[in-house]
């Protein structure tokens, strides 16, 4: 698949994870940086007198592979990319250390 396909599969990924994840007070921010490949799924608010600010997904896209950099959902994001298409060996769980990365299904680097 090349690149292209991948940006728009994030994207549609993104969007969906984005418009299913409802919570009072909390908003979802999509952030896609296109130019440079980076999208992030961004969660901004107050939730029971705490402040939320966190990063849900951040996803980059380096040398026509796919690197999650942080995936905070339940089900994995990398699952959902394999689900989409996306092949293992072009998606590297950056949030893992490059010596764990070996022992995974995904790609090193």
């Amino acid at each position: 698949m090349e690149t292209l396909s991948y940006r728009q599969v994030i994207q549609d990924l993104l969007q969906a994870r984005a418009m299913n994840h409802s919570e009072d007070g909390v908003e979802v921010e999509l952030i896609f940086d296109r130019e440079r490949d980076r999208y992030l799924v961004m969660l901004v608010g107050w939730h029971n007198q705490r402040r939320e600010y966190s990063s849900l997904i951040h996803i980059d896209i380096k040398d026509s592979k796919i690197w999650v950099q942080s995936d905070g959902t339940e089900t994995g994001i990398a699952n959902e990319l394999v689900k989409a298409g996306i092949p293992k060996q072009d998606i590297v769980l950056g949030y893992k250390s490059p010596f764990k990365r070996q022992f995974t299904e995904y790609a090193i680097n």
